[in-house]
C-alpha cells in the first residue's frame, strides 16, 4: 500500500494526561491517549496486504475467542523509547534497528512483515499527536510498544491469514532504581538452539515467568539464564542482555539464536569502543564468574535493555552461594556509558552514529 501523508486520526474527547504525575511515574501503569492500528489480510482479493493505518483513541479490542494468537502464540512485539530533548523536541531512539528486529521476529513466527512506511510514519505521527505525554529530560521517557498478533478467527493449527498491528505508548520512569540481586539458573532454560530465543515473541516471556517467580521467592530480583545443553555458559536475563567488567574489559555473551540482539546492548558496546574501553563479545562461563570473584577481577556486572537501560547488579547467586560485587560509583564503566547514551538521546552530545529520529 502507499501510505497517506496524513494518517486518518480520531482524537480522544477527554485526555487522561491530567491523571499523571510526571514526578512519580510507575513503570507500565500509564498509557497515552491514542494508538495506531492496521490490519493485514492475505487471502482477501479486495484487500491483500496491510490496510491504511488509523490513529484512534486507546481502547479495548474486540476479538473472537477463536482468535489464533490466543491459542497458538503468533504474537510479536518491540520495546522502544522516545525522549524529550534538551531543546524541547522529541527523539525516537534507533527506530530503524528496532524495525529490522521486529520483522526478523515476525519472519521466525511465520507472520506478515510490516512495511517500513507504516512503522516509521505511523510512529512519528502517533508520538507527535501525544507529544505532551513525553516526560521531561530528567523525568523519564516515553515507552513505545509496537506489536502484531494473529487476528484470524479459526482454530486449526496453521499460520494466520490475518494480522493486526498496533502501536501504543506510555510514559515510564526508571525500571530498576537500585542495584539488583540475580540468581544463575541451572535447572530451567529460556531458549535452545533452533528455537525462538532471538525473537521478541510472547511465548519466550511467558515461559520465563515461573523460574523467575521461584527466584524471587528466594529473595532474588531476576535470573541469569544459562545455555540449554550444559548450563555452563551465561546467556541473558530475560528482559536484559548481560555485561561484565573483568580486569577493565567490558565482556558480554555474543548474540545468537538463543540470545536477543539487544538494541541497548549494541548501543553500549559501540559507545564503549568510542571512549576507548576494550570490548570482548565471547562466551562467559559460570566457572569464570566464580573464579573472577575469588580473584577479585570482576568489578561490574549489569543488565542492559530498553526498559531498564542499565541495571547494576550487586549480588549474583551461584549454586546456593551469594557473591557480591564491589560498591559502585559514578566512574564505573556502566555509568559512564549511560551518561554518554543519555547525552546523545537528549541532544546534548552529537549523534555521531545517526541513532536519533527527531520530531518536533
Amino acid at each position: 500500500m502507499e501510505l497517506l501523508t496524513e494518517i486518518k486520526t480520531t482524537r480522544v474527547k477527554n485526555s487522561k494526561l491530567k491523571e499523571l504525575d510526571f514526578n512519580h511515574i510507575e513503570f507500565g501503569k500509564h498509557i497515552s491517549d491514542h494508538m495506531l492500528v492496521s490490519d493485514f489480510h492475505f487471502d482477501d482479493p479486495m484487500a491483500i496486504g496491510w490496510k491504511e493505518p488509523q490513529i484512534v483513541p486507546f481502547g479495548n479490542l474486540s476479538v473472537s475467542p477463536a482468535t489464533l494468537a490466543l491459542h497458538y502464540g503468533q504474537t510479536v512485539f518491540e520495546g522502544m523509547k522516545a525522549f524529550r530533548m534538551a531543546d524541547g523536541r522529541i527523539n525516537i531512539f534507533r527506530l530503524e534497528k528496532h524495525f529490522e528486529r521486529f520483522n526478523r521476529s515476525l519472519r521466525r513466527m511465520c507472520m506478515a512483515e510490516i512495511s517500513y512506511e507504516i512503522f516509521e510514519e505511523g510512529m512519528k505521527q502517533l508520538i507527535s499527536l501525544d507529544k505532551n505525554w513525553v516526560p521531561g529530560v530528567e523525568q523519564g521517557s516515553l515507552y513505545i510498544r509496537p506489536f502484531s498478533f494473529a487476528s484470524e478467527a479459526k482454530f486449526g493449527v496453521n499460520p494466520s491469514n490475518e494480522y493486526r498491528f498496533i502501536i501504543f505508548t506510555g510514559p515510564v520512569g526508571q525500571l530498576f532504581a537500585k542495584p539488583i540481586k540475580v540468581k544463575i539458573e541451572t535447572n530451567y532454560i529460556r531458549a535452545a538452539k533452533g528455537g525462538t530465543g532471538f525473537a521478541k515473541c510472547g511465548g519466550n516471556y511467558a515461559a520465563s515467568m515461573y523460574p523467575t517467580k521461584l527466584a524471587k521467592e528466594e529473595g532474588y530480583d531476576n535470573v541469569m539464564w544459562t545455555d540449554a545443553n550444559e548450563h555452563k555458559y551465561i546467556e541473558e536475563s530475560g528482559v536484559m542482555n548481560l555485561m561484565f567488567v573483568f580486569n577493565g574489559k567490558l565482556v558480554t555473551p555474543p548474540t545468537s539464536e538463543t540470545i536477543l540482539d539487544g538494541v541497548t546492548r549494541d548501543s553500549l558496546l559501540t559507545l564503549a569502543k568510542d571512549i576507548g574501553v576494550e570490548v570482548e563479545e565471547r562466551p562467559v562461563a559460570v566457572e569464570e564468574i566464580m573464579g573472577a570473584f575469588e580473584n577479585k577481577t570482576i568489578t561490574e556486572a549489569f543488565g542492559a535493555g530498553t526498559a531498564a537501560v542499565i541495571a547494576p547488579i550487586d549480588t549474583i547467586g551461584i549454586g546456593g552461594k551469594n557473591y557480591h560485587l564491589p560498591a559502585y560509583n559514578d566512574q564505573n564503566i556502566m555509568f559512564r556509558l549511560k551518561r554518554r547514551l543519555d547525552a546523545i538521546r537528549s541532544g546534548v552530545a552529537n549523534d555521531e552514529h545517526g541513532w536519533n529520529t527527531v520530531i518536533g
